[in-house]
């Protein structure tokens, strides 16, 4: 097949993704039978499994295949990392942290937003603190940076908490001797 009719596929399936998704999807499948090993329709293709049909394990073929064809794909590792994070695969994800950030000219900030959350969906408020603040030192962009003060102070929040509780009890235990 022609390269620039395959392409025409794919790039009618970007600009159609995500307002028109039953014509993305279809030319995605046009992509996908003239060549199964295109890396950007499979990319797309795990992009509207996880985020539009929540289908996360189907999600999960897409993006490794797309890895498998071009492990310098660095697009993917973002989606596949947030996918994972959705579907509770957490030693899976952080495999993919680890490598992701091996990965020459990857945004190493967006790779440790993501190491951020996966410490926050584990309850490692401290460790999700530190990762965030590394990946505030990547930040190149007011917007990210801006967005990473508010994740940073989202997470003390939910650690004030507890602390308040805490010691609203030893009060209480006290008052009672």
């Amino acid at each position: 097949m022609e390269t620039s009719l395959l392409n025409n596929y794919v790039l009618k399936a970007i600009d159609a993704y995500p307002y028109e998704l039953e014509e993305a999807v279809e030319n995605l499948n046009y992509a996908l039978s003239y060549e199964s090993e295109n890396v950007y329709a499979l990319y797309l293709m795990g992009q509207i499994q996880a985020e539009q049909l929540g289908d996360y394990e189907q999600a999960k073929i897409y993006y490794a295949e797309a890895l498998a064809n071009k492990m310098d794909f660095q697009k993917v590792y973002y989606k596949y990392i947030q996918t994972l994070l959705w579907n509770d695969d957490f030693n899976e994800a952080q495999k993919l942290i680890d490598f992701a950030l091996t990965v020459k000219g990857i945004d190493k900030g967006c790779i440790w937003d993501k190491q951020g959350q996966l410490f926050e969906i584990k309850q490692q408020y401290k460790n999700a603190i530190k990762a965030f603040k590394t990946a505030k030192q990547f930040g190149y962009n007011d917007s990210f940076i801006s967005y990473i003060d508010i994740e940073i102070s989202r997470i003390k929040s939910k650690m004030k908490p507890s602390k308040k509780k805490t010691k609203a009890k030893n009060k209480k235990s006290k008052k009672k001797k």
